[in-house]
């Protein structure tokens, strides 16, 4: 550290702020916009600065940033390292926090559903019923219809297709989801993130509001996310989506294009456009001043040679000797800036690897330039990305170019150089788990940039890996087959290959901005991606999943029966078609398939506990409990399965162990909502009423929708016989949540007790109005008319008898 406690990074930004120079009426725009009062119609609540590359956008962006600060605002930013909504969530909360002020909700939330993610996939299946299927999942059955190309002539799966029955399946996919996680909002979490982490950003933005005059939200590289982030954008700051967004929130955008018309037509009133084109004449020879260029023949050669681009502009400041040089242009001017050869072979070199940290720098380097890595990040052109160094596009793409047609030889060594290094690093990263190496970040980061570099070395020869690793890819979810994508679409412009170029825009436009399009990349994989016999099983396997998440459950099953016949020894397909079967059929169709799944992988505790829950719902609790002794004795740190025993141990009258169980679940989660109300409930039945409202307190903080949580607080002060108090629970649940049915049964109870028989009544029919099938209540409401020998509902005309 220096002097003061500054970083480099902190004296480069401060170096280079100081000598920024231009861009006076974009910067007086967004100036003056903080001292126009929010209701006043010239105020811009969104900035959008666009531009081709190198005219400096982001140097504007962090400039814009520094502004916001002296006027008190709390900034936050996100860029191309985001590929999905919650991955922009997840950087802007880690900007609030360095500033002192944490997202703490969010952030909590965001753990949760990265856990959940990976934790899907071992929902128990609900088993098949005959009640209709709601609404709300014939709409989300539909839509994700289209985004897997089901709906009858979109995509490859194009056919006839019954979306009321696939409605009933997404039904029980929740069901499924439910009976791993607990209650719906956890479902929800996992099937609709963006549905359930945004009105909480939102909450955290209005509570940020108290504590600062402005918040400015920075989304840089914009042409890159606004696939994802187009919609959801505009909805947060038009609509009321996902609550009300404070006033003195400004929203800063920055990309190479203009905002796509058809989403953002009806918004220009809101948005203030900062085009930025080449310098003027008058701002370069400013920034040149400032550098200490002056002399009028070596500036005119600088203006010539830069056309006035900003980047450039700013690199030949650093050093214009050579710029007067005969027939000079920008490449060559960016190769003998520097007169050592050994600074200028470091140069060249370190344009190979997107992101440079000093381990990526030494390998690229030749031994000599090994402590040149300080040097190389206070180049003009070089700017600090997330603690690591990276090119100016432009610069990096002029090298590139001259390095892959000057020295075809140098520039496959330098990539399999690299790419060795980085493969290296990534053995080295430590365990990850076998199934699913892909859901590691640290993995996947260094595996993405090992494959970069083998692509751009041996594009013909890398190829084939790489989309075998993008059913990988797309197993671990729509963010990463977005990085995916994008390395290979990226490897494919620097490389110059057409073929690779090709498949990179293809599978983003399979993309495109829905988490269905994963679907659609494994599709292209299918069809022309030339995998062999165990890639197309494991891409069969995970399409079957994206199927079973809509509900699709019999097309599910032809996806793993063809899965099976190219690859019969693979344990997750047996697995995955245990789980469509079970969701079809029931757990007692499943168990030969899942028994042959534990069977190729004995050791694997996620199909283990996963039969566990099977037996448990068939009612052979002694087999449950082994498997998943068995499954805890091999994953101790997974805090699913403790707390699965802990059910079946409170359901078998073990009360004690299974409150062993759950408090072990808690420690390894203590925001294990679903245990926490199960231990709730233990406690209930062990006579400890305040212990029980203390996890039910703590579980209602932490869950999005918590409607039912409320209700078992309800329960635990009914069977305390504090029934006024029970009443006003149940209440505050129906009030969160007005078609809660069992929450009226519950209340009924309490009512009753009170003696209030009619209000009792009530509810019993209200419950039965929301759910028909709810025989519980039915059996209720007729043993109540009974004893108060009164008319039955269904029969007015017949008095029962005592």
């Amino acid at each position: 550290m220096a002097a003061g406690g500054a970083s480099m990074q902190e004296l480069i930004r401060r170096r280079r702020r100081a000598g920024f120079v231009g861009r006076r009426g974009e910067l007086a725009l967004f100036r003056q916009n903080f001292d126009i009062p929010v209701e006043d119609e010239r105020h811009r609540f969104v900035f959008h600065v666009h531009g081709a590359a190198g005219v400096g956008k982001t140097s504007l962006v962090r400039e814009l940033e520094h502004t916001a600060r002296e006027r008190g605002a709390v900034t936050a930013c996100a860029d191309e390292d985001a590929n999905s909504v919650p991955e922009t969530l997840t950087a802007l909360c880690a900007h609030f926090a360095r500033q002192g002020h944490p997202f703490k909700s969010l952030e909590r939330l965001l753990a949760t559903y990265r856990r959940m993610r990976y934790e899907a996939e071992s929902a128990a299946p609900a088993g098949p019923g005959p009640a209709a299927p709601s609404p709300g999942s014939s709409v989300l059955a539909q839509a994700s219809l289209a985004g897997l190309g089901l709906v009858p002539g979109v995509g490859v799966l194009a056919g006839g297709v019954d979306a009321q029955r696939l409605a009933q399946g997404a039904d029980r996919a929740r069901a499924a989801l439910s009976a791993r996680f607990g209650k719906q909002e956890d479902v929800q979490l996992v099937l609709d993130p963006v549905r359930v982490l945004t009105p909480v950003f939102v909450a955290e933005l209005a509570r940020l509001a108290g504590e600062a005059p402005w918040t400015v939200l920075f989304f840089d590289t914009y042409e890159r996310t606004s696939p994802f982030l187009d919609t959801w954008l505009r909805d947060l700051i038009t609509t009321e989506r996902y609550g009300a967004l404070p006033a003195r929130v400004v929203v800063v955008l920055a990309g190479q294009r203009r905002l796509d018309p058809g989403c953002w037509a009806d918004s220009a009133d809101l948005v203030a456009e900062l085009p930025l084109d080449l310098f003027t004449e008058t701002e370069a020879r400013q920034l040149l001043a400032a550098k200490g260029v002056v002399d009028e023949d070596v500036v005119r050669d600088v203006l010539r040679l830069s056309g006035r681009l900003p980047v450039l502009v700013s690199t030949l400041a650093q050093n214009p000797g050579d710029a007067r040089a005969p027939g000079a242009t920008a490449v060559d001017r960016f190769l003998k800036w520097e007169g050592d050869p050994v600074r200028r072979a470091a140069a060249l070199a370190c344009a190979l690897p997107r992101h440079i940290d000093e381990d990526v720098f030494r390998a690229a380097v030749e031994e000599d330039a090994a402590g040149l890595y300080g040097w190389l990040r206070s180049l003009p052109f070089v700017s600090d990305h997330g603690g690591r160094a990276q090119y100016h596009r432009v610069v990096r793409t002029a090298m590139l170019g001259v390095q892959r047609t000057g020295s075809p030889g140098r520039w496959s060594a330098g990539h399999l150089r690299l790419a060795e290094a980085l493969g290296a690093r990534r053995e080295a990263a430590g365990p990850v788990p076998a199934r699913r190496p892909w859901s590691g970040e640290r993995w996947r980061e260094l595996r993405l940039e090992e494959a970069y570099h083998l692509l751009c070395a041996r594009p013909g020869a890398a190829l084939a890996r790489m989309l075998r690793d993008g059913v990988d890819a797309c197993d671990a979810g729509p963010a990463v087959a977005r990085r995916w994508a994008t390395t290979l679409a990226e490897a494919g412009e620097d490389a110059d290959d057409g073929t690779l170029r090709q498949w990179g825009a293809d599978c983003l436009a399979a993309l495109g901005g829905e988490p269905a399009g994963v679907a659609g990349v494994l599709a292209l994989l299918l069809s022309r991606g030339g995998l062999d016999a165990q890639g197309r099983a494991a891409a069969h396997v995970v399409r079957a999943r994206e199927l079973r998440h809509t509900g699709a459950h019999d097309q599910a099953l032809t996806e793993l029966d063809r899965a099976i016949a190219l690859d019969p020894g693979r344990a997750r397909a047996y697995y995955g078609r245990a789980v469509a079967r079970c969701a079809l059929d029931g757990p007692a169709v499943a168990l030969p398939d899942l028994d042959r799944a534990c069977e190729l992988a004995p050791d694997d505790a996620y199909y283990i506990g996963y039969r566990g829950d099977m037996y448990r719902r068939l009612g052979r609790f002694e087999e449950a409990l082994a498997d998943l002794d068995r499954a805890i004795l091999l994953d101790p740190g997974d805090a699913w399965a403790p707390a699965s025993r802990g059910r079946i141990r409170h359901q078998t009258g073990r009360v004690e162990e299974a409150l062993a169980d759950l408090d072990r679940a808690l420690e390894l989660n203590r925001d294990y909502v679903w245990a926490l109300v199960r231990r709730a409930q233990v406690r209930r039945d062990l006579a400890d009423p305040q212990g029980a409202l203390a996890d039910l307190e703590r579980a209602e903080r932490l869950s999005a929708e918590p409607a039912w949580v409320v209700g078992e607080r309800g329960d635990v002060l009914r069977s305390a016989g504090r029934h006024e108090e029970a009443v006003a629970e149940y209440g505050r649940a129906l009030a969160l949540d007005g078609t809660y049915a069992w929450a009226l049964g519950s209340r009924a109870l309490s009512l009753e007790a009170l003696g209030r028989h009619e209000e009792a009544l009530a509810d019993y029919d209200r419950a039965l109005e929301l759910d028909p099938d709810y025989t519980w209540a039915l059996t209720m409401r007729t043993r109540l008319h009974t004893e108060l020998n009164t008319p039955h509902p269904n029969n007015p005309q017949t008095t029962p008898g005592p």
